[in-house]
């Protein structure tokens, strides 16, 4: 059985949930890790879909420290 874009999102973002401080995640890392975790199930595609999903969303940003890292955003 296939896994939506939205089931992706979450995932990807209780992943970046959970090491937050300790471990930043790049988009390719995060979209390796669901493979890995899902399979077939889970295609590349997907997965970008997922990250934009997240980013769009602001549940997530982008940020830039000698890469491209998928992180939550700082509480204000």
């Amino acid at each position: 059985m296939a896994v939506t874009i939205e089931q992706l999102a979450e995932a990807m973002y209780e992943l970046v949930k959970q090491y937050t401080g300790q471990r930043q995640f790049t988009a390719r890392e995060l979209t390796k890790t669901m493979i890995e975790q899902h399979g077939d199930d889970a295609s590349r595609s997907d997965c970008k879909k997922a990250v934009r999903l997240l980013i769009d969303s602001g549940r997530c940003i982008y940020t830039y420290k000698g890469g491209s890292y998928v992180e939550l955003p700082p509480k204000e």
